[in-house]
C-alpha cells in the first residue's frame, strides 16, 4: 500500500519525499485566469491571513499589556506577574490533551467560532473589570478590608487565562487543521500557509506590542483598556464572518474523516476509546461472556457506576488526558515533536530574560528595540528559506539543514561566556566562608558591590511613566540604574549575534517541524496531538523559568547560556534520529 493511500485513510498525508512538480504544473493555469486577483483576495488563503493577523494581533497586545497591568495593579511589584504566567502555563499543561480532543469531537465551524467567542469575550470583560481597578483602585481597597481587591485580581488572572486557553483550541483549530484541509494537502500550498502565517507573527510580535505601548504611556491604562477592549469587540465581528465564508466556501471542512481502523497506521481515535469507555460504564448488567469472568467483570463495572457523577466524569477526563499523551507517544512524529519542545528551554531568545541581562550590561532600551527589529527581520529570513529548501532538498533534510544551522549560530553565543566582558563568576555558586553577610552582595571583576534590598517592602518598579521603554515582553526603564558598564563589549555583541543570526534556522527548523506535525497525524487526532503539544511546549519553557530563579544574577548567565544550548542540542539529536528513521523507513517502502 502507498504512503498517499495510507494518508488518504487517516485524513492527513505522509509524503515526505514525493515530488509535487505535478500538482504545481497543475496549479499554475490558475493564476492566469482574468480577475484572479479579485478571486484571491475572495478567496480562502486570504481571508485565512487577514483572520489570522487580526487575532495574532490583538492576542500580542493583550499579552503585552495584561504583564504591565498586574505589575501596576499589585504596588509596582512583580508578583502578580508570576502568577499569572504560572497559572498559564499550567492550565496548558493540565489541560493541552483535553482543548486538542474538544477540537477533535466537534465539527470545526463550531469550534472555530466557539474558540473565537470566548477569547474575545474574556478579554473584553477583563478589560472592563481592569478600567474599574484602575478608576476606583482606593474605593476598591477599602471595601471588605481589602478582599475586594483580591476577588478583582483573582477575576483578571482568571479571565486571562481562559482567554489564553481559548486562543490555544482556536491556534490548533485554524492553523493546524483548517489550513491542511484548505490547501487540499498539497504540500507545496501548505509549507507556503505555514511561512505565510509566521510571517505574520513575526510582524504583528513587534508591532503589536508597540502600538498598545504607545497608548498607555501618551494616555493612561484606563485608555490603554479602552483601546484593547474596542479591538476584541471589532476583531470578533470581522473574524466571525471571515472564518464562516472560509467554512462555506471549503466544503471539505464540513466533513471530519471517520476514525481509522486498529489495522491502519495512525492511532486508533482516542474518542471512539472514550465513548466505549462510557457505554460499558453506563451499562447496568452486563451478559456473562464466561463464566470465569462475568463476576470480575461485574463488580468493575458497578464500582464504576456507584461512582457519583462529577468523579465518573473527572475519571474520563484523566482518561482522555492519558490517552491523548499515549497517542502523542505512538506518533512516527514523535521524536520531532519533543526536539521542538526542548527548543523552549532556553534564555537565548529576545523575552524578557535575555533583554533583563543585556540591561545590566549596559544596552540601552533604544538599542535593544532596534535589535529586537533585526531579530524579526532574521526570522522572516528563515520563513522564506524554509520555503526554499523544502522544495529543493525536501521537509526532512530541511530540519537537518536548520538544525545544523541554528547549533552554529549557538556557537556565538558560547564563545560569549568566556569572551571579554562576560560578567561570568562561578565563586558565586561558592558559599562564602568570610563570616560576612554576603546574602546581597555581588562579585565582578574582584570587587564585591553590595546593593540595598529590603525584606517586605515592595520596591517601585514603575517610577516615571515617561522613563518607560515599551518592548516586546519587556518594560525598560531609564531611572533604574545600569551595573557597571563591562570592560569590553565583545561578550555582548557576540551574544547577540549568535541570537539573531540563529533565529533563521530556529524558525526554518519549527516551521518544518509543524508541518510533519500536520501531515503525518490523522485529522481524527490532529487536535488532541498538537494539544499535548503545547502542553510539551509550555512544560519545557516553565524550566528555563526554573533555570532563571535558581540562578537570578547576571554572572550566572553564562551558566544559563551553556545550559541552554545543552537543552537545545538534545532537541536537535531528537530531530536527528526521527530524520534517521523517516529516512531508512522510506528507503523500505521504495
Amino acid at each position: 500500500m502507498s504512503l498517499r493511500t495510507n494518508a488518504s485513510q487517516c485524513g492527513g498525508v505522509v509524503v515526505e519525499f514525493e515530488s509535487e512538480d505535478s500538482s504545481d504544473t497543475r496549479a499554475r493555469p490558475a493564476r492566469t485566469i482574468p480577475g484572479s486577483p479579485l478571486i484571491y483576495l475572495k478567496g480562502p488563503k486570504f481571508l485565512i491571513y487577514v483572520s489570522g493577523a487580526l487575532s495574532m494581533w490583538g492576542d500580542r497586545m493583550w499579552h503585552f499589556a495584561i504583564s504591565v497591568f498586574l505589575i501596576e495593579l499589585y504596588g509596582r511589584n512583580l508578583l502578580l506577574t508570576a502568577v499569572f504566567g504560572l497559572v498559564v502555563a499550567g492550565s496548558v499543561l493540565l489541560l493541552g490533551a483535553l482543548i486538542g480532543d474538544w477540537v477533535d469531537r466537534n465539527p470545526r465551524n463550531k469550534v472555530a467560532h466557539a474558540s473565537l467567542f470566548i477569547q474575545n469575550i474574556s478579554v473584553t470583560v477583563c478589560s472592563i473589570v481592569l478600567m474599574l481597578v484602575f478608576s476606583y483602585k482606593q474605593s476598591i481597597e477599602l471595601i471588605w478590608d481589602g478582599w475586594l481587591t483580591v476577588v478583582c485580581y483573582t477575576v483578571v488572572i482568571v479571565l486571562a487565562d481562559v482567554a489564553n486557553l481559548a486562543s490555544t483550541a482556536l491556534t490548533i483549530a485554524i492553523q493546524r487543521d483548517w489550513i491542511v484541509v484548505i490547501t487540499g494537502y498539497n504540500r507545496g500550498h501548505l509549507a507556503g500557509m505555514n511561512a505565510t502565517m509566521r510571517r505574520i507573527d513575526q510582524v504583528t510580535n513587534i508591532l503589536a506590542p508597540l502600538a498598545v505601548g504607545q497608548v498607555m504611556t501618551l494616555a493612561s491604562n484606563v485608555v490603554g483598556c479602552g483601546f484593547i477592549l474596542g479591538w476584541n469587540l471589532v476583531s470578533l465581528i470581522v473574524e466571525f464572518i471571515f472564518l464562516s465564508r472560509v467554512y462555506r466556501i471549503v466544503p471539505a471542512l464540513s466533513v471530519k474523516p471517520p476514525a481509522p481502523e486498529d489495522d491502519q497506521e495512525c492511532v486508533p481515535s482516542i474518542r471512539e476509546r472514550n465513548r466505549s469507555r462510557e457505554a460499558e460504564a453506563s451499562r447496568e448488567e452486563v451478559p456473562a461472556l464466561a463464566e470465569d469472568t462475568s463476576c470480575d467483570l461485574s463488580l468493575h463495572l458497578k464500582e464504576i457506576t456507584n461512582l457519583p457523577l462529577c468523579f465518573q466524569r473527572l475519571r474520563g477526563l484523566l482518561s482522555t488526558c492519558k490517552d491523548g499523551w499515549s497517542a502523542y507517544y505512538r506518533q512516527p512524529v514523535f521524536l520531532a515533536g519533543m526536539g521542538l519542545a526542548f527548543l523552549y528551554t532556553t534564555v537565548l531568545g529576545f523575552d524578557c530574560i535575555t533583554t533583563g541581562y543585556a540591561y545590566t550590561q549596559g544596552i540601552s532600551g533604544s538599542l535593544l528595540s532596534l535589535l529586537m527589529g533585526v531579530s524579526a527581520i532574521t526570522g522572516l529570513m528563515g520563513t522564506v528559506m524554509f520555503t526554499k529548501l523544502r522544495k529543493a532538498y525536501g521537509l526532512v533534510n530541511t530540519g537537518i539543514i536548520s538544525s545544523c544551522l541554528h547549533l552554529g549560530c549557538l556557537l556565538l553565543c558560547v564563545c560569549s561566556v568566556f569572551a571579554p566582558g562576560s560578567p561570568m563568576d562561578l565563586s558565586l555558586l561558592m558559599p562564602h566562608t568570610d563570616g560576612t553577610n554576603s546574602s546581597s552582595a555581588e562579585v565582578a571583576g574582584g570587587k564585591r558591590h553590595t546593593y540595598p534590598f529590603m525584606v517586605g517592602v515592595n520596591q517601585p518598579l514603575l517610577s516615571d511613566r515617561s522613563s518607560i521603554h515599551w518592548t516586546n515582553n519587556t518594560v525598560l526603564f531609564d531611572s533604574v540604574p545600569v551595573s557597571n558598564t563591562p570592560e569590553s563589549y565583545i561578550s555582548i555583541i557576540l551574544l547577540f549575534l549568535g541570537v539573531i543570526t540563529a533565529r533563521i534556522g530556529l524558525w526554518s527548523f519549527d516551521l518544518t517541524v509543524t508541518q510533519l506535525l500536520q501531515e503525518n497525524i490523522c485529522a481524527s487526532e490532529r487536535g488532541v496531538v498538537n494539544g499535548v503539544q503545547s502542553s510539551m511546549n509550555y512544560l519545557m519553557d516553565l524550566l528555563h523559568f526554573i533555570m532563571v530563579i535558581s540562578a537570578p544574577q547576571p554572572q550566572h548567565f553564562g551558566i544559563l547560556v551553556i545550559i541552554s544550548v545543552l537543552f537545545i542540542t538534545t532537541g536537535h539529536t531528537m530531530y536527528f534520529l526521527y530524520a534517521r528513521k523517516a529516512k531508512r523507513k522510506h528507503r523500505l517502502d521504495t
